[in-house]
């Protein structure tokens, strides 16, 4: 039987039209919506799709969100100041920095605007104060993307306390936070990464695998134990024949999407593992639409905070 479809779409859906209420109680104290300030330095066409959504969707359920540009050529300087500057606005609650940072900022850059957001206003959950906050419990701003994948284990009731969750990627935007997510809910959790020894017998033992690595259909159904949950994380545009061949069967949906459009989108989890997952989320239409949602809670939970509202 094929795996059941975790539809982050429909759970997106739903917790924006939750926050509307709480938009609007924000408006009521504060006489304004919440704010959100998107910094998208360079071109990079990916981010691009991304910011454009972001403030689509927070836009659309009753926040101020504005975006603020730096040219290619803007300077790691030119970026502090300007985050100071929205760090200093009392109209803007969060703010988002666009990764990646143009190369030409040097390759600390990240590391250095990410730090200087104020933290209460650091909707990514990026900042050593909400990294540290969210290793020991306390309430904090959390990364997007791992918090859509906890909000959706939650809402699916997939059972946690006592399972075996394996993260596979190690990185401190996805891998890392999802982890202590994890952890939090009581599951036992390993961490697998490029340097794991025999990969894919650690990744048979996880009731719950979440992969986050960036290769398309690296997770083959060698990877999985039959009945577990399976969080697809990346997200990955297949564009030459070979790449397709390689990955999608003839006559398979991903490959007939392939050979009409001349591209198609794959996670990192194999299409064929869906013959031996109990439940598995489908991309596109699963872990993304459940981050730009995360994006517009974290914005009106840090309002809320700042205000002082407890809801």
């Amino acid at each position: 039987m094929p795996a059941r479809r975790l539809d982050g779409t429909a759970w997106a859906e739903r917790l924006r039209h939750k926050l509307e209420p709480r938009v609007a109680a924000v408006r009521r104290h504060a006489g304004r919506p919440p704010g959100l300030a998107v910094v998208l330095a360079g071109t990079h066409p990916p981010s691009e799709i991304y910011v454009r959504n972001k403030i689509a969707t927070a836009t659309a359920h009753g926040c101020h969100a504005v975006l603020h540009r730096l040219p290619e050529t803007a300077s790691v300087d030119e970026a502090l100041v300007l985050v100071r500057q929205l760090n200093a606005d009392d109209t803007i609650d969060g703010i988002l920095v666009q990764s990646p940072l143009p190369a030409g900022m040097g390759t600390d850059a990240e590391s250095r605007v990410f730090d200087a957001v104020d933290p209460s206003k650091d909707i990514d959950g990026f900042h050593p104060v909400n990294v540290g906050r969210l290793v020991q419990k306390r309430q904090a701003l959390v990364a997007c993307t791992p918090l859509g994948c906890a909000t959706l284990l939650d809402r699916e009731e997939i059972p946690l306390r006592g399972r075996h969750a394996v993260v596979i990627g190690r990185s401190d935007i996805v891998g890392k936070p999802m982890a202590m997510l994890l952890l939090h809910r009581n599951a036992t959790v390993t961490i697998c990464h490029s340097r794991t020894v025999d990969l894919p017998a650690i990744c048979r033992t996880a009731d719950v695998l979440v992969a986050a690595i960036g290769r398309p259909g690296f997770v083959t159904p060698d990877f999985v134990k039959p009945g577990a949950t399976v969080i697809d994380v990346g997200i990955n545009r297949v564009e030459t024949p070979e790449a397709a061949g390689a990955l999608f069967a003839p006559n398979t949906p991903k490959r007939t999407q392939f050979e009409a459009k001349g591209h198609v989108l794959v996670g990192d989890v194999h299409p064929d593992v869906a013959d031996v997952a109990g439940a598995l989320t489908p991309v596109p239409g699963g872990v993304g639409p459940l981050t730009i949602a995360m994006v517009l809670a974290n914005t009106v939970t840090a309002a809320e905070w700042r205000l002082g509202l407890h809801l």
